[in-house]
């Protein structure tokens, strides 16, 4: 079947080409629900063949949707965003959704304008991570009075009561110390982060739990309050070593305060892994160049990204709010430890 040029393929053609409904093809043509694996591939197949255009303006007024979600991240420095969204995007390309991504730069007022933008933008969704010096949450919770669909992803505050993506923070930190205790360091330091994100919150609580467990002493001048910077770990590490007794080790709380920590070792040819282990945070990509390579952990960034997009997706199909047989409305991803040359002394 063939049309003027300048006439537009539209859902009914496709149906009447194929013998189908219009509501089978346009459930096909979006990756809804309802219909086979081998129908959607066969409406999808007919549509390239037709060249049809989805008139994207007409859909939404019908819909009421723009099948756009927007993404709050707090830096586009940082790999571990990036691979987040790798993860988001590989989902919403599957079921027909653009992405349109805002940088907070960690400020606040960076995050109410993306906020704002995307209200305007009439997205869909927000998915978002929390900027360090987000202190005061109203404007998430204006989004979440307005019945838009909300959904952090690994910075995220459990008071708001706002569905989560996020990594067990807690049990990978628990997992770094407890490493570098069983390479035999026994004075391991924190550099730790900004106390009122829950993630930072949670990996000195796993630090400290771990040092319990293997009987070491937990000494708060071993503990370093950073705002998560390779300036920080720097700072860190000369603050530790005016100590009348230094630490040995560190456990970082993110890959950019363990760069730090090492740079600031290596210019005082302190040798490394054997006079001080590090271990960080995340898995940054730099983690395996670096000499010595780095020690980390993993967050699972790509299932984090598809995870939360899921769970972003079934709130906006269910009209904004987790429905009540809903269990997962708090994800929590198991952390993968990657140990390398920064830490393994034995």
């Amino acid at each position: 079947m063939s049309k003027p040029v300048n006439q537009k393929v539209t859902i009914a053609d496709i149906a009447r080409e194929l013998n189908l409904t219009g509501a089978t093809v346009s459930r096909a043509l979006n990756n809804r629900k309802g219909t086979s694996e081998d129908t959607r591939k066969l409406v999808q197949a007919a549509a390239a063949r037709m060249n049809y255009h989805r008139d994207r303006i007409a859909y939404s007024l019908r819909a009421g949707r723009t099948n756009i979600i927007g993404v709050i991240i707090p830096s586009a420095e940082i790999n571990f965003f990036g691979s987040v969204i790798h993860g988001i995007e590989n989902m919403a390309n599957k079921h027909g959704y653009n992405v349109l991504i805002y940088q907070s730069n960690e400020q606040p007022e960076f995050e109410q304008k993306g906020i704002t933008t995307f209200l305007g933008t009439r997205v869909d969704g927000i998915l978002a991570s929390i900027a360090k010096e987000t202190t005061n949450f109203k404007h998430y919770l204006e989004i979440k009075e307005r019945g838009l669909p909300l959904v952090f992803f690994d910075r995220a505050n459990d008071t708001l009561n706002i569905p989560s993506v996020v990594v067990d923070d807690f049990k990978g930190a628990y997992y770094a110390t407890e490493h570098l205790v069983h390479q035999g360091y026994r004075r391991i330091a924190h550099i730790a982060g900004q106390q009122h994100l829950k993630i930072f919150r949670d990996r000195l609580e796993g630090y400290k739990a771990a040092l319990t467990a293997n009987n070491l002493p937990v000494d708060d001048s071993l503990i370093y309050n950073g705002n998560v910077s390779i300036e920080a770990g720097r700072q860190a590490i000369s603050h530790f070593l005016t100590l009348a007794t230094p630490p040995d080790a560190a456990f970082a709380v993110e890959d950019f305060s363990a760069l730090g920590a090492i740079k600031e070792l290596k210019d005082r040819q302190i040798s490394i892994p054997q006079d001080f282990g590090v271990v960080g945070f995340a898995n940054e990509s730099f983690g395996e160049h670096i000499t010595p390579s780095l020690s980390s952990i993993d967050q699972q960034t790509v299932q984090m990204g598809k995870e939360a997009f899921k769970l972003l997706l079934e709130l906006i199909e269910e009209g904004g709010e987790p429905v009540k047989h809903h269990t997962k409305s708090r994800i929590i991803l198991e952390p993968v430890p990657v140990f390398r040359q920064s830490s393994q002394r034995k």
